[in-house]
């Protein structure tokens, strides 16, 4: 919100330097962005009328001119702008005169000069020679009634300050310079001049007709026709001007006006060419496949969760953002509607943002614009109508179909003091609602306050009580030093850091990525093989538009990113929430009514298995690489993997990661079809896991080092292709021979022929047992025993028998 010192200071007008009232404002919640002057510094420019302009003898583009500057004598002034010519008033630099800095950071200094053999004792301006705009286009005309040798600073009021407000949200009563207005005068005690609007003088009959067909849309519509206006007026500098410090350029005197009255009063209004309305105007939601032509020139199609001004023939309007330009007033316009209605702020919220644009009007009623004041602002945009472009007003017409309700919000004075954190009265209170202009009632200790049409953000006890303390002011706070000890939680040794899980990812190799929590439906489809993902109502960007319940389509678009930049080898992970429909949520503070948000960790690994060196040739990376990460990464847990179907996965390279018999994820190579959707020259291996299973970890368990001395023995069994180690190992864990204590595979041997030992189908498995009794020494006849008991177990679970 920008706007300047002066306009401010025309409705309150405190004891204050400029200083003062943006550290003023700034301490009460309204942050002061910027503060600039509206002028660069320059000096000895004065208002000076051209009595005459004659050709100059030496050069066809010089004219030589006599200015009254006010002084005893005219001046002569050659000068090369070509609206020089008598009658005129412009600015012109005296002799002496500083112009503003220029590049190099320098003023200008005017003195006597000579052009083409001819004498100039100063020189006439332009806009741009005095950095006030951009136009260079000649020099800048004056007003006609400008007093001759005034100051040109003092004239247009160019040591006005130009204050930008960041305001948060929930300051919509703010959005203008009379509602900051209110609140200075809140905060200083200075008078407010308030607007008056007299209602004009109506000359005529005639009304528009107007329904409101969607009462959750449009609380309120206000209207009335203005008949035989002349649009090829001039608006009025001042107008011009106040308009340009706001930040806004003059376009025409009726979308001034209507701008004016925006920045004035925080009301957004919109005036229609009344001849180019078919029959009447219906307040209504849109109907899907309608079409509209904006006024910005983009023509958009709108659907039955936006809201439309339509007459009988088709969409007119986008209810509370912009209007169309069908009916756009235009220099032929002779007669128009001029309308002001209260959007629902929910109605009106996100709906700009579908199209790609935001506008002055629907930042405002997004965040709630005073329901109660339509009428009257009506009236003040007629007034300026008729005093700029003439004409004759109709009556108003004024619908209520919903109005806001506002329910009173109790302040407890105890409560209060507690949260701010400093003694408090009920007083005090009461004198802040005072100076709010907020209608209370006193009890015991407490006050109720009835907020007014215009706040919309009092809701709750908190924003009373925000509101005391802020106009009290935050410096008065007490600097009081906490009375608890601050003590850091001690995590659970059970359970590893989210930080230390990312120094661990890192550690193989990794580097984390951060991405959106909302993806590409295409994504969710494919890659995770869900139908139906949540849909966002307003997304930021269009293909962005569902939540994501997995992190995989995440980490492939981070691959495709780098592979467009050349990089030869990704590995990457991410730690985030993911999104899944689940019935049994409850609505909580950190929950959504049917909205499970579990964390994973999910990473991906594509290219080479290890950095390009000398001593080893280079392999891509493969399902065992990533595997082995996560082995290493929950040791010393073991992991099992299962063969299993993922729909973002290749079915004969892919597993499910379980955990002590529980599934806490997937891993494996990404789908050929994927590969070739998502145009990847090789295929990734990706991994994603329940961040709870990844956190937690066992406590080291301490045991004495062994007395007696280990045994090991190696045995070689056939069994059929079908066997898996993990079938394997579990036969052997099975046998309930408390004397093994670790088997290990260490060789596969399969024939390139059949043979008589290893007929077709068959293989060898050679296994490294390790023996040991903590009480006693092994002697043969045990080793042999538990030996034998093994591949019993072995022939009985897997038609194993002994090799050779």
């Amino acid at each position: 919100m920008q706007f300047p010192e002066s306009w401010l200071r025309s409705f309150c007008n405190p004891a204050l330097n400029t200083q003062e009232l943006a550290e003023l404002l700034t301490m009460s919640g309204l942050e002061v962005e910027e503060l600039r002057p509206a002028a660069p510094p320059f000096h000895g420019i004065v208002v000076a009328e051209i009595l005459t302009a004659e050709q100059h003898p030496n050069a066809d583009k010089l004219r030589v001119c006599t200015v009254n500057a006010g002084g005893p004598e005219p001046l002569q002034i050659v000068c090369g702008a070509p609206n020089a010519r008598a009658g005129i008033k412009v600015p012109l630099a005296t002799i002496g005169a500083e112009l503003p800095p220029g590049e190099d950071g320098q003023p200008f200094k005017i003195g006597k000069g000579k052009l083409r053999g001819v004498e100039s004792f100063g020189m006439l301006c332009s806009a741009r020679e005095l950095k006030l705009s951009e136009d260079h286009g000649g020099l800048l005309e004056l007003a006609a009634d400008a007093p001759v040798g005034q100051s040109i600073r003092e004239h247009l009021n160019l040591d006005d300050m130009l204050f930008t407000l960041k305001l948060t949200p929930n300051l919509a009563h703010c959005l203008s310079v009379y509602g900051i207005a209110r609140e200075v005068s809140a905060l200083t005690g200075a008078p407010l001049q308030a607007p008056s609007f007299p209602p004009v003088a109506v000359k005529h009959e005639a009304k528009l007709p107007v329904r409101i067909e969607a009462p959750d849309l449009c609380g309120r519509f206000s209207g009335r026709v203005v008949r035989g206006i002349n649009t090829r007026a001039q608006t009025p500098a001042w107008m011009v001007e106040r308009l340009a410090r706001c930040g806004q350029r003059s376009v025409s005197p009726l979308v001034d006006i209507s701008n004016y009255v925006m920045f004035e009063l925080g009301r957004p209004s919109h005036i229609f060419d009344l001849d180019k309305i078919h029959g009447e105007l219906i307040v209504r939601w849109g109907k899907a496949g309608e079409q509209l032509k904006l006024l910005n020139g983009n023509t958009i199609t709108v659907d039955e969760q936006v809201g439309v001004i339509a007459d009988r023939e088709q969409v007119e309007s986008l209810a509370g953002i912009m209007g169309g330009d069908a009916t756009a007033v235009s220099d032929d316009t002779k007669n128009v509607y001029v309308e002001a209605a209260f959007w629902w702020p929910k109605a009106v919220a996100g709906r700009s943002r579908r199209y790609n644009f935001s506008t002055d009007a629907g930042h405002r009623f997004e965040r709630g614009v005073d329901p109660v004041g339509t009428v009257e602002h009506i009236e003040r945009i007629t007034q300026l109508i008729l005093e700029i472009c003439g004409g004759e007003a109709g009556p108003m017409d004024d619908q209520v179909a919903a109005m806001p309700e506002r329910k009173p919000v109790t302040l407890r004075v105890a409560r209060a003091a507690k949260v701010i954190g400093m003694e408090l009265s009920q007083a005090q209170c009461a004198e802040v609602f005072k100076r709010l202009g907020l209608d209370f009632v006193e009890g015991e200790g407490t006050l109720t306050v009835t907020p007014p049409s215009y706040r919309f953000d009092i809701q709750i006890e908190e924003d009373l009580i925000e509101e005391v303390i802020r106009v009290l002011g935050y410096p008065k706070l007490p600097a009081t030093p906490p009375l608890a000890p601050v003590v850091g939680k001690t995590l659970s040794e059970s359970r590893r850091a989210v930080h230390a899980l990312r120094h661990a990812m890192a550690g193989r190799d990794y580097y984390e990525t951060i991405n959106f929590s909302f993806v590409e439906a295409r994504w969710e489809q494919e890659l995770a093989g869900n139908a139906n993902p949540i849909q966002l109502l307003n997304p930021i960007a269009a293909p962005l538009a569902v939540m994501r319940s997995s992190l995989i389509g995440s980490l492939v678009q981070v691959l495709r990113h780098n592979l467009a930049r050349k990089a030869p080898r990704v590995r990457v992970f991410e730690i985030g929430r993911v999104f899944l429909r689940d019935a049994s949520v409850v609505e909580s503070d950190s929950s959504i009514a049917g909205v499970a948000q579990p964390m994973r960790l999910a990473g991906l690994a594509y290219g080479p298995a290890e950095q390009q060196q000398w001593s080893q040739r280079d392999r891509q990376v493969d399902f065992f690489d990533v595997k082995g990460d996560l082995e290493a990464l929950f040791a010393p847990r073991q992991l099992s993997f299962v063969a299993a179907e993922h729909p973002a996965l290749h079915p004969g390279r892919s597993a499910k990661v379980l955990l002590e018999g529980a599934e806490i994820g997937v891993i494996g190579e990404l789908h050929p079809k994927w590969r070739q959707g998502y145009e990847l020259p090789q295929a990734p291996v990706l991994f994603e896991l329940t961040l709870d299973a990844v956190l937690a970890r066992s406590l080291p368990k301490s045991a004495g080092v062994p007395r007696q001395q280990s045994v090991q023995r190696d045995i070689a069994v056939i069994v059929g292709e079908g066997v898996t180690h993990d079938a394997l190992m579990a036969a052997i864990a099975g046998a309930h021979e408390g004397l093994i204590r670790s088997a290990k595979l260490f060789d596969v041997f399969k024939p390139a022929q059949p043979t008589a030992e290893l007929k077709a189908g068959e293989r060898s498995l050679a296994v490294r047992l390790e023996l040991l009794d903590e009480e006693s020494t092994l002697t043969d006849e045990r080793i042999e025993q538990a030996v034998s008991k093994v591949l019993a177990a072995l022939g009985e679970k897997l038609g194993a028998r002994l090799r050779g």
